[in-house]
């Protein structure tokens, strides 16, 4: 199982908890792309949101700026939302990183999103949420598939593309594009009818309830007659690994209490309750938090429900301190992989 980390590039906050700026926020999600792939994590996913609080809104220029630097780690948005940006400029965005990085470590993940700021920040609107998304990853799909990178495409929510050279072309041909989806069925039926490969966002819950969900991908998946190494499952959780469960749980919690006041200001959440994050904090629940252990159980026990190939986590939320998020991402690579590896194989 490859396992990596995903970031919304979250801007950090002060001694005083007040929130800092986002260039340093920047430069810390650049350093901890850098610092994953020294430590050998698999791969690292760059999140597109566009508020004060996460401001990693271009994830395919992150990612160029990361393949020159890095030599091993897949890199990836995580995801891109599609819906309301131009999928030529996403395409050609991740081709220059491909190429940048030698070629065979760049991916797509296209999603409908959640940052529904998007849609007045780009002159959208919002009831035509799922229409745009369909037309939008018709074009990326036909982008990708063209053998020889001229282009035609009739669509209804964007100009027709008239037989036009869309280049640079990537490396291998072709980039790896993933259906992102929070559990909706049908984007689970979608991703195994169009043969791609399917990320499930799981942020709330039991994640054994993704399980359904999972199976009816993949039966959407051999209907349609894709039986391919495409047809794969991964998992995007929020979490944090440190020495000692209770470290994990302490430094997890204040930045948890700052996402969710300033998404509260956003979108109308709830007055943060910190027994809510405890009872997510703990199995069964969502967050992947403790020390490697434990992590590395939680993580083998949801596979045997989704039998994912890719595990990454959000760390770094609401600000969390640089030196905790780069103590995480150590521990993920060096003591959680090699766990999860060694759980898995017991059971073959």
């Amino acid at each position: 199982m490859e396992i990596g980390a995903y970031s919304f590039g979250d801007t950090p906050f002060n001694s005083n908890n007040q929130q800092t700026d986002t260039a340093t926020a920047t430069r810390n999600l650049h350093e901890a792309i850098l610092h994953a792939d020294a430590v050998g994590l698999d791969y690292f996913g760059v999140g597109e949101h566009h508020t004060m609080s996460m401001p990693a809104s271009s994830p395919g220029t992150v990612i160029a700026a990361a393949a020159a630097a890095t030599s091993q780690i897949i890199l990836g948005s995580a995801a891109s939302i599609i819906g309301t940006d131009d999928p030529v400029r996403v395409f050609q965005q991740f081709a220059i990183a491909d190429a940048i990085s030698g070629g065979g470590r760049i991916e797509i993940t296209a999603g409908r999103g959640s940052s529904v700021e998007t849609f007045p920040l780009f002159g959208h609107d919002l009831n035509d949420y799922d229409e745009l998304y369909a037309n939008k990853l018709d074009l990326l799909m036909a982008l990708n598939n063209s053998p020889d990178g001229i282009v035609t495409w009739k669509g209804g929510r964007r100009p027709d593309i008239p037989g036009l050279a869309v280049v640079p072309r990537p490396i291998s041909g072709k980039l790896p594009i993933w259906l992102a989806t929070g559990g909706n069925p049908g984007s689970s039926a979608r991703a195994g009818q169009l043969g791609l490969p399917i990320s499930y966002g799981i942020i709330g819950g039991a994640p054994q309830r993704f399980a359904p969900l999972a199976e009816l991908y993949r039966r959407s998946a051999a209907t349609a007659g894709h039986t391919g190494d495409d047809i794969k499952v991964s998992v995007a959780a929020l979490g944090l690994v440190a020495p000692t469960k209770e470290e994990a749980l302490e430094r997890m919690y204040q930045g948890w209490y700052n996402l969710n006041v300033e998404m509260g200001r956003l979108r109308g959440w709830p007055e943060p309750d910190r027994d809510a994050y405890l009872v997510q904090a703990e199995a069964p629940g969502a967050y992947c938090v403790g020390d490697p252990d434990e992590v590395a159980e939680r993580i083998v026990h949801l596979h045997g429900f989704m039998g994912h190939t890719r595990h990454f986590l959000q760390m770094d939320i609401g600000g969390l301190p640089q030196e905790h998020f780069l103590e995480s991402l150590t521990l993920l690579a060096t003591e959680v992989k090699p766990r999860v590896e060694r759980l898995l194989a017991r059971q073959r």
